[in-house]
């Protein structure tokens, strides 16, 4: 299974505050050093992250005052309320002691001193409340409560909308060094790592970086704001009450660690059963034909049966623990909100604390919790992003192709004649696969490259077109050296045309006028006549203008082989590579592509590599190859009268039935 595909599902915690709870967390191996390396790339932005800084912390602290403010108009409105009622009652009260009074027989001291003390209660209810609720302040606490939310959020929306500016350029600065540097890797880096794991760095971990940086890093500098601030307004109300709070945070810590320990396995557990799944369906799937021949159908589903029963089995168990962790921590926040409310309504009755101050202080008990939870979601994310970000410096870092002469040489009218000479080379260091190679190619000469699997035949290609340096030695193109050349000039001389096709999604017209940049119709039209490609072409439905797919499917393998041929016609190269190709298509076919290849390679150096040897019998040199030595050398007839390497593996070829495959 492809390393994008495994990574696409690597459980990264996303989404809510509890997403991903327990799942296994990406860790990079030097958090610091990759850190400031990733700063780097901030620096730029350095006045813009300082404002996104500061506005994240005034949209917070906004925030936080707004329940404290809310309080004070709760208390306003409670006083109106209380003292409101309490005019009312004293006001009766002191109706029936004038009743009282105003009597001889019923005016008796007791009366006369409760009358008293009622018109002082009414005079202190009166001085304190006015006996009745201060509308024109809670109307300024709620105009005044407005302006803090609406400014809050105008500092949360410019905040945001800096901060997604600034992670896009950061991206964007980030890719384009991935570009570049992918532009400068040596064909042998892509030869020693998977498609899949390119892929992997280049986009998800990208992603990855891109989306923590627009999303989770201001969400973790207002979640650190709000957790200080709140802290600090839920003390200068009670530090009693304060204290009561911050001791449920043990009891979710100690509740939750257990169960966080134990989705970590069944995390690991789903996410090792996708991957087997995915990568079993991707197989079946590409494979459906050969799983359809062989009768394989049955087997197919009961292994699916298998991994999917697996997945479902921990995929439920991790998604349960997960699921539970919530509702634990709710009821034990509850059970915080349950005593803060008695104890701060023994402290209301006791007049030690406002009754707005218990209302706010509940919100900022609800505001306490929610961030740390965040937080701590937002440190894994930030780590699984150092990791990603590890990644990519790992592929910048990688070491660049050998780099081009200072003052490269070009060869204006290019001849074709090619030397190596005491040339060495090997793949890995220390291990020599072509040792004192020399060959001299004429121009115009065909030059056939004959050997068993693995005698070093591409190599030689590769060398050629350096797409690897060789260790020792050198390669002349008409004399020049072909280090001494760019790369552009030096690949500018060939055109290549190997057993694996390539045609990508387009025209029949575009992926031959690939060739030659700025060809004309009639340019397409007479390459596909010299390849015997224009007839096929035709039969088509839409001619030159059919589409091919990605794979290239809608077209046989001899006719996408003709395409390549045309092409490269139309590139009219000096120098020609022929890697096998006619290895892949039929007998019938194989002569069509053998005229096209003749009306290719006429006055041309070539360099032919060969399975079926019939088809490099009219070779001018024939190169045998064997462990990266070439052995034998000359024409077809002069190797067979040696009856050595080259005419036992010529004759084998035709001792059974003719037969020519190696």
């Amino acid at each position: 299974m492809s390393e994008n595909r495994k990574k696409a599902d690597d459980g990264t915690a996303k989404g809510g505050p509890m997403a991903g709870f327990g799942a296994p967390v990406q860790k990079a191996k030097d958090v610091k050093g990759t850190f400031k390396r990733l700063l780097t790339y901030f620096k730029p932005h350095t006045v813009k992250f300082i404002i996104v800084f500061v506005f994240a912390i005034l949209s917070t602290i906004f925030n936080i005052v707004s329940p404290k403010i809310l309080g004070n108009a709760t208390t306003k409105l409670f006083e109106g309320i209380y003292g409101k009622l309490a005019l009312a009652k004293l006001t009766a009260q002191q109706a029936g002691l004038e009743k009282l009074a105003g009597n001889q027989a019923t005016a008796t001291p007791e009366v006369l001193k409760g009358l008293a003390a009622v018109k002082a209660g009414i005079a202190e209810v009166i001085e304190k409340t006015g006996g009745k609720i201060d509308f024109p302040y809670i109307e300024k606490i709620i105009l005044l409560l407005i302006g803090l939310y609406v400014i809050s959020s105008l500092f949360s929306f410019v905040q945001q909308y800096i901060m997604a500016g600034i992670g896009q350029n950061v991206v964007y600065k980030m890719r384009q060094d991935l570009s570049d540097k992918l532009n400068k890797l040596p064909i042998k880096f892509y030869d020693s790592r998977t498609n899949g794991e390119i892929l992997s760095r280049v986009t998800n971990d990208m992603d990855n970086i891109s989306t923590t940086l627009q999303q989770s890093l201001t969400q973790l500098i207002t979640s650190v704001v709000t957790i200080i601030g709140v802290l600090i307004m839920m003390l200068t109300i009670s530090p009693v009450l304060t204290l009561v709070a911050v001791v449920t945070l043990p009891l979710c810590g100690i509740a939750t660690s257990g169960l966080a320990k134990k989705s970590q396995q069944y995390f690991a557990g789903q996410q090792k059963e996708i991957g087997e799944l995915n990568g079993h369906v991707e197989e079946m799937y590409t494979g459906h034909k050969i799983v359809k021949a062989f009768g394989k159908e049955k087997d197919s589903i009961e292994k699916f049966d298998k991994i999917n029963k697996r997945l479902y089995d921990v995929g439920w168990k991790a998604q349960f623990i997960s699921g539970v962790v919530m509702p634990i921590m709710n009821f034990i926040n509850n059970v915080g909100y349950v005593v803060v409310c008695v104890v701060g309504g023994i402290y209301v009755a006791k007049k030690k604390i406002e009754i707005g101050d218990i209302q706010a202080f509940i919100q900022y008990t609800r505001q306490f919790t929610m961030p740390i939870v965040q937080t701590a979601n937002i440190v894994n994310i930030v780590q699984s992003t150092i990791a990603s970000a590890e990644r990519v410096f790992e592929l910048l870092d990688e070491v660049d192709e050998v780099a081009e002469a200072a003052e490269p040489k070009v060869i204006e009218m290019p001849k074709g004649e090619v030397r190596f000479e005491h040339v060495d080379f090997g793949y890995k260091e220390g291990v020599t696969l072509i040792e004192d190679m020399n060959v001299t190619a004429k121009p115009g000469q065909t030059v056939a490259i004959v050997g068993p699997t693995g005698a070093g035949k591409t190599t030689l290609v590769n060398l050629l077109m350096r797409f690897y340096e060789i260790n020792a030695g050198k390669i002349t193109i008409d004399g020049v050296d072909t280090r001494d050349m760019t790369r552009e000039n030096l690949r500018g001389m060939f055109g290549m045309v190997l057993q694996d096709t390539w045609l990508f999604n387009g025209t029949i017209r575009d992926n031959i006028a690939y060739g030659k940049e700025g060809c004309t119709e009639e340019e397409v039209i007479q390459a596909s006549k010299a390849a015997n490609a224009d007839h096929f072409i035709r039969t088509l439905p839409e001619g030159y203008d059919t589409v091919l797919n990605e794979e290239g499917t809608n077209i046989s393998q001899g006719q996408k082989q003709l395409l390549t041929i045309a092409r490269a016609i139309l590139a009219d190269p000096r120098i020609l590579i022929l890697d096998e190709a006619t290895s892949s298509v039929d007998t019938r076919t194989e002569v069509h592509i053998q005229k096209a290849m003749e009306n290719l390679m006429k006055g041309r150096t070539s360099f032919v590599i060969a399975h079926r040897l019939s088809t490099i019998r009219d070779a001018d040199l024939i190169l045998v190859m064997n462990n990266g030595s070439i052995i034998e050398q000359g024409n077809h007839e002069e190797l067979i009268a040696k009856n050595g390497f080259y005419a036992d593996l010529y004759n084998s070829q035709f001792s059974d039935n003719d037969s020519e495959v190696v």
